[in-house]
């Protein structure tokens, strides 16, 4: 009887720390989601022509600024171990023109990223990875896919605003 309780015991510890693992995977993949929505949100409300729209020389345009942002999923989700899909060519997004195909791009990059989140089991979770910029776990990389996309969401609500584009979510209330 002891040793069924211990052995109950064993598999409930590991299962709650499964469960903590999911919680953190979990928590990283819907703020994510709910970042990339409202950036596919902004993206949408903007006209065709503001896509050539930048607050000054030197600085990314609207259609530029989505790009970046598609580019860096790819390299950060890279750099963690995922390689982007076959057919993406990290090397030309810039070169992608027209709101259609600027959103397209973003929503496959998006959906990579949400990948990549999932995919990163949480034992590797303290393994270190070389960005480039810096020397970050896994774990920080997930976080800084997200806090990439939260700021470069926050960069396209400052020019939405600028150009008299309301986000969709504030325009609801």
């Amino acid at each position: 009887m002891r040793k069924l309780l211990l052995v109950i015991g064993l598999l409930s510890l590991g299962v709650a720390t499964a469960q903590d693992d999911m919680m953190v995977q979990g928590t990283i993949k819907g703020i994510l989601q709910q970042n990339q929505g409202q950036v596919i949100q902004l993206a949408e409300a903007f006209s065709e022509s503001q896509y050539d729209w930048r607050p000054m020389e030197g600085v990314n345009s609207v259609g530029e600024a989505l790009l970046h942002v598609a580019g860096g999923n790819y390299f950060l989700g890279s750099k963690i171990g995922i390689a982007p899909p076959d057919d993406v060519d990290m090397m030309n997004l810039s070169k992608i023109t027209g709101k259609e195909n600027i959103i397209a791009a973003l929503k496959k990059s998006n959906e990579f990223a949400l990948d990549v989140v999932t995919k990163v089991e949480s034992g590797e979770f303290g393994e270190e990875v070389d960005f480039g910029f810096a020397k970050f776990n896994k774990l920080a990389g997930l976080l800084v896919i997200m806090e990439h996309n939260g700021e470069h969401k926050g960069q396209l609500i400052a020019y939405a605003r600028s150009n008299d584009v309301v986000p969709p979510w504030s325009a609801a209330q």
